[in-house]
């Protein structure tokens, strides 16, 4: 992406008439370091970060995240939802924003199309865009009473990662040229619909239906590695906070509510 092409990203005119606002920088550190940066420092939310190009990004578990130019690095600035235990949730309504957009400057991909727990959006079951939630409580300098949380979102336009531990793609490569500066302005109008849904929680009933019809790896075996050991079963359901439950060979169920998961036998993939 060109200094050009990151000066010409522009927010959907409903999310400029909701009150959304947008900085654009042509190289930053991290989006979401930025964002909730601009949070200490007063502001607040509604309030996309984009950027062309990222030198310290950064996924979940501490992971580096490889920031090429020409793919979309944007991080959304709100004011946190009232409780800490629903900030998690915002995984969910981001993966279905991105599966909503991607579908609005797409739509061939449709069929292609998947949302893996608890953050990735995947084409033919690949990686193509991750997402990454930073809060930050209101006792920080700066922060409101109730906080800053960012939601952190990468989305492979051009390029991918060749050597991940899950198979990465782009949209390039997966037939759909969409710069994205395109594809950020149908996110922020997506994202509008999805955060209205949720409404802090109280709609997260609604985001997880959504969510568990445009899933990988419901009903299916599935890997689940977390921070301390790996346990295999199958993928039964998502619980009411969106903890994956996963059910023990021996017959018991043990709730998964942080780690990554590989998908070890499937069936089929996700619908919208």
């Amino acid at each position: 992406m060109n200094i050009q092409t990151v000066f010409e990203m522009k927010l959907d005119p409903r999310a400029t008439a909701a009150g959304v606002r947008l900085v654009v920088h042509e190289v930053l550190g991290s989006t979401n370091a930025e964002a909730l940066k601009l949070a200490r420092q007063g502001e607040r939310g509604a309030l996309w970060v984009v950027a062309g190009r990222q030198t310290a990004g950064r996924g979940r578990r501490g992971r580096a995240w490889i920031s090429e130019p020409g793919n979309l690095y944007a991080s959304l600035l709100l004011d946190a939802p009232p409780t800490a235990e629903h900030w998690p949730q915002l995984s969910f309504v981001a993966a279905l924003a991105i599966h909503d957009a991607l579908l609005d400057v797409a739509a061939g991909l449709k069929p292609r199309l998947a949302i893996k727990w608890p953050n990735d959006v995947l084409i033919d079951g690949a990686k193509v865009a991750g997402i990454l939630i930073e809060g930050q409580s209101g006792q920080g300098e700066g922060i409101g009473d109730k906080g800053a949380v960012a939601i952190g979102i990468g989305v492979n336009c051009a390029s991918h990662p060749p050597d991940t531990d899950h198979p990465a793609t782009d949209l390039a490569a997966a037939g759909a040229a969409v710069s994205p500066d395109i594809l950020f302005a149908a996110l922020s109008a997506k994202m509008l619909g999805r955060i209205a849904q949720w409404s802090c929680g109280e709609g997260f009933s609604t985001i997880r239906a959504d969510w568990l019809a445009r899933a990988i790896g419901v009903g299916e075996t599935v890997l689940a590695r977390l921070a301390d050991r790996e346990l295999t079963g199958r993928f039964e359901a998502l619980d009411a906070a969106g903890g994956l439950v996963l059910r023990l060979p021996g017959g018991g169920a043990t709730t998964i509510a942080a780690g990554d998961v590989f998908v070890l036998s499937q069936s089929s993939g996700g619908e919208s």
